[in-house]
Protein backbone atom coordinates (compact mmCIF):
# COMPACT_ATOMS: atom_id res chain seq x y z
CA UNK A 1 0.00 0.00 0.00
CA UNK A 2 1.34 3.65 -0.80
CA UNK A 3 2.35 5.80 2.32
CA UNK A 4 0.02 8.78 1.10
CA UNK A 5 -3.52 5.77 1.13
CA UNK A 6 -2.11 4.85 4.37
CA UNK A 7 -2.02 8.22 5.74
CA UNK A 8 -5.68 8.61 4.19
CA UNK A 9 -6.74 5.46 5.86
CA UNK A 10 -5.08 6.96 8.89
CA UNK A 11 -7.22 9.65 8.56
CA UNK A 12 -10.08 8.55 8.23
CA UNK A 13 -9.87 5.80 10.88
CA UNK A 14 -9.50 8.79 13.10
CA UNK A 15 -12.84 10.68 12.08
CA UNK A 16 -14.22 7.33 12.67
CA UNK A 17 -13.23 7.59 16.53
CA UNK A 18 -13.61 11.75 16.50
CA UNK A 19 -10.03 12.28 16.79
CA UNK A 20 -9.55 15.17 15.61
CA UNK A 21 -6.03 15.50 16.66
CA UNK A 22 -5.23 12.97 14.81
CA UNK A 23 -7.00 14.08 11.65
CA UNK A 24 -4.86 17.81 11.96
CA UNK A 25 -1.68 15.67 12.47
CA UNK A 26 -2.27 14.26 9.01
CA UNK A 27 -2.52 17.72 7.34
CA UNK A 28 0.96 20.10 5.68
CA UNK A 29 1.37 22.91 8.37
CA UNK A 30 0.75 24.75 4.70
CA UNK A 31 -2.55 22.90 3.90
CA UNK A 32 -5.85 23.83 2.43
CA UNK A 33 -9.19 22.25 2.38
CA UNK A 34 -12.61 23.29 0.84
CA UNK A 35 -15.89 22.02 0.40
CA UNK A 36 -19.17 23.83 0.30
CA UNK A 37 -18.96 25.23 4.03
CA UNK A 38 -15.35 26.13 4.57
CA UNK A 39 -12.37 27.55 2.89
CA UNK A 40 -9.40 27.27 5.10
CA UNK A 41 -5.73 26.49 5.33
CA UNK A 42 -3.21 25.44 8.16
CA UNK A 43 -4.18 25.19 11.50
CA UNK A 44 -7.89 26.34 10.81
CA UNK A 45 -8.07 23.10 9.05
CA UNK A 46 -7.90 20.89 12.63
CA UNK A 47 -10.02 23.44 14.87
CA UNK A 48 -12.98 22.72 11.81
CA UNK A 49 -12.76 19.13 12.38
CA UNK A 50 -11.92 19.51 16.02
CA UNK A 51 -15.25 21.61 16.41
CA UNK A 52 -17.13 19.21 13.88
CA UNK A 53 -15.96 15.95 16.17
CA UNK A 54 -16.90 17.81 19.02
CA UNK A 55 -20.60 18.94 18.08
CA UNK A 56 -21.19 15.55 16.27
CA UNK A 57 -22.33 13.68 19.22
CA UNK A 58 -24.25 10.81 17.03
CA UNK A 59 -21.38 11.21 13.90
CA UNK A 60 -21.21 8.07 11.92
CA UNK A 61 -18.73 7.63 8.86
CA UNK A 62 -17.55 4.94 6.40
CA UNK A 63 -15.74 5.36 4.18
CA UNK A 64 -14.35 3.40 1.12
CA UNK A 65 -12.51 3.82 -2.59
CA UNK A 66 -9.82 5.03 -1.38
CA UNK A 67 -6.60 5.39 -3.55
CA UNK A 68 -3.07 7.43 -3.99
CA UNK A 69 -0.08 7.88 -5.36
CA UNK A 70 2.80 9.90 -4.90
CA UNK A 71 1.04 12.94 -6.05
CA UNK A 72 -2.80 12.56 -5.78
CA UNK A 73 -5.58 10.97 -3.73
CA UNK A 74 -9.04 10.56 -3.50
CA UNK A 75 -11.53 8.45 -1.19
CA UNK A 76 -15.73 8.48 -1.05
CA UNK A 77 -16.82 9.18 2.45
CA UNK A 78 -20.13 8.98 4.14
CA UNK A 79 -21.29 11.03 6.88
CA UNK A 80 -24.50 10.70 9.17
CA UNK A 81 -24.93 12.49 11.95
CA UNK A 82 -27.55 14.82 13.38
CA UNK A 83 -27.32 18.84 12.29
CA UNK A 84 -27.23 21.02 15.37
CA UNK A 85 -29.01 23.87 13.98
CA UNK A 86 -31.82 22.06 13.23
CA UNK A 87 -32.03 18.45 14.95
CA UNK A 88 -32.57 17.48 11.43
CA UNK A 89 -30.73 14.19 10.16
CA UNK A 90 -28.74 13.95 7.27
CA UNK A 91 -26.77 11.29 5.57
CA UNK A 92 -24.09 13.43 3.03
CA UNK A 93 -22.15 11.40 0.49
CA UNK A 94 -18.81 12.89 -0.10
CA UNK A 95 -16.10 13.11 -3.20
CA UNK A 96 -13.05 13.61 -1.29
CA UNK A 97 -9.67 14.37 -3.84
CA UNK A 98 -6.17 15.45 -2.23
CA UNK A 99 -2.56 15.97 -3.07
CA UNK A 100 0.17 15.67 -0.84
CA UNK A 101 3.96 17.34 0.23
CA UNK A 102 6.56 15.78 2.73
CA UNK A 103 4.12 13.18 3.30
CA UNK A 104 1.16 15.01 4.46
CA UNK A 105 -2.15 16.06 3.15
CA UNK A 106 -1.80 19.47 1.43
CA UNK A 107 -4.36 20.14 0.07
CA UNK A 108 -8.02 18.74 0.58
CA UNK A 109 -11.42 19.31 -1.26
CA UNK A 110 -14.55 17.73 -0.52
CA UNK A 111 -17.58 17.74 -3.00
CA UNK A 112 -20.86 16.44 -2.35
CA UNK A 113 -24.64 17.72 -3.29
CA UNK A 114 -25.49 21.13 -1.95
CA UNK A 115 -28.99 20.73 -2.77
CA UNK A 116 -29.52 17.19 -1.14
CA UNK A 117 -27.72 18.58 1.76
CA UNK A 118 -29.85 20.99 2.28
CA UNK A 119 -33.23 19.15 1.81
CA UNK A 120 -31.97 17.07 4.65
CA UNK A 121 -29.91 19.54 6.82
CA UNK A 122 -32.39 22.89 6.24
CA UNK A 123 -35.72 20.64 5.43
CA UNK A 124 -37.85 23.10 3.11
CA UNK A 125 -35.78 25.91 3.32
CA UNK A 126 -33.10 23.67 1.64
CA UNK A 127 -35.34 22.18 -0.88
CA UNK A 128 -36.69 25.42 -2.28
CA UNK A 129 -33.41 27.41 -2.04
CA UNK A 130 -30.42 25.04 -1.78
CA UNK A 131 -29.91 25.27 -5.37
CA UNK A 132 -29.11 29.02 -5.09
CA UNK A 133 -25.44 30.96 -4.54
CA UNK A 134 -27.89 32.43 -2.24
CA UNK A 135 -28.06 29.82 0.31
CA UNK A 136 -24.88 28.60 -0.27
CA UNK A 137 -23.33 31.87 0.80
CA UNK A 138 -25.40 32.37 3.64
CA UNK A 139 -24.36 28.74 4.89
CA UNK A 140 -20.44 29.58 4.10
CA UNK A 141 -20.69 32.88 6.39
CA UNK A 142 -22.87 31.01 8.97
CA UNK A 143 -20.27 28.03 9.24
CA UNK A 144 -17.52 30.51 9.26
CA UNK A 145 -18.98 32.55 12.09
CA UNK A 146 -19.50 29.35 14.01
CA UNK A 147 -15.97 28.21 13.85
CA UNK A 148 -14.69 32.14 14.45
CA UNK A 149 -17.33 31.77 17.67
CA UNK A 150 -15.92 28.53 18.91
CA UNK A 151 -11.93 29.51 18.32
CA UNK A 152 -12.25 31.01 22.13
CA UNK A 153 -13.58 27.52 23.44
CA UNK A 154 -10.38 25.79 21.62
CA UNK A 155 -8.05 27.46 24.03
CA UNK A 156 -9.50 26.23 27.43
Amino acid sequence: MHPHEQLLRRFYQAFQRRDYAGMAACYHPQATFEDAAFQLQGADIGKMWRMLCERGKDLRLAYNDLHADDHAGRATWDARYTFSQTGRKVHNHIRARFTFQDGLILTHHDEFSFWRWSRQALGPVGWLLGWSGFLQNKVRKSAAEGLAAYRPKLSQ
